[in-house]
């Protein structure tokens, strides 16, 4: 007579409950969860990085964060309306940022410093590259999905993040300059600020791109009065016209999708994947 699986499911549970318990076998690293409320009841307020964990996923080169001592910076997401006419969808999530401090997502190039080694000793110095990614103080901002509904499941299409919104600068700026080799050593020189009002992921010719809309360009070292800011006003119009959509990582294209898909239907949590290029932050537990 055979005997009935279902009396063995317990003792089965056990013994692999026990199996994972002792080490055996290991669950998948993942990245942070985001915990969401919407504007209902008490406001939930996620770490700064934990929001910005994005950028290592789409962005293949090795990445370090960094931030102030003292850092407060939070991200709490206040509404989420998404509309529908049956085949396709539009979801727009405003959030916050609030508290005091910066956070920069920091560019390894040691490997690009290699590849151009020769040049570099030659006197031919590399084309402005990307220093760092910087949130500094607090600001507005949303998330806009699109997508279609084929049997009444979504699939997600193009997920917008937005940083200046209501009346507020954007918060985010990256940070661009020249390396030269001089003096026995690499030398950063000729630094740009540019502040970045939106980030938009989509599917271009079958490959996951990035579109990057600035609002100004300038020098780091350029003070503060309304001709440079009239000028950096102009610079980023005319940089918004030439930047290309840049590639990113497959595995950060889906983050996004999965990201902007979770917002959507309004779930109260969301986990993002593992992301390899991090170099200083741990897994989090899922």
């Amino acid at each position: 007579m055979i005997p009935c699986p279902i009396k063995f499911m317990p003792s089965l549970l056990a013994l692999v409950s026990c199996f994972l318990t002792a080490g055996g076998l290991k669950a998948a690293p993942t990245g942070p969860t985001l915990h969401f409320d919407y504007g209902n009841g008490q406001p939930i307020e996620n770490p700064l990085n934990k929001f910005m964990y994005f950028v290592p996923l789409i962005w293949p080169a090795p990445i370090s964060v960094t931030n102030n001592a003292g850092n407060t910076q939070r991200v709490r997401m206040v509404s989420s309306n998404c509309v529908t006419n049956g085949t396709t969808f539009h979801a727009v999530c405003e959030y916050d940022f609030v508290g005091d401090g910066f956070e920069r997502n920091v560019f390894d190039h040691d490997d690009l410093i290699k590849q151009h080694e020769a040049d570099f000793k030659a006197g031919k110095p590399l084309p402005p590259q990307l220093d760092f990614i910087s949130v500094q103080g607090s600001g507005k901002g949303r998330v806009e999905i699109k997508g279609t509904l084929t049997k009444g499941v979504p699939k997600v299409t193009e997920v917008r993040m937005l940083f200046n919104c209501h009346g507020y600068a954007s918060p985010v700026s990256i940070i661009l300059d020249t390396m030269v080799y001089r003096n026995g050593s690499i030398q950063h020189e000729n630094e740009l600020v540019a502040r970045v009002n939106q980030l938009a992921f989509y599917l271009k010719s079958g490959a996951p791109k990035m579109e990057v809309s600035l609002s100004t360009i300038r020098p780091a070292d350029s003070s503060d009065s309304l001709w440079q800011d009239f000028v950096g006003r102009i610079k980023g119009m005319v940089a918004n016209m030439l930047i290309p959509a840049l590639p990113v990582s497959t595995d950060g294209y889906h983050a996004m999708m999965d990201f902007g898909s979770a917002l959507a239907m309004a779930k109260s949590t969301f986990t993002f994947p593992f992301a390899p290029s991090l170099k200083n932050s741990p897994a989090t537990a899922p």
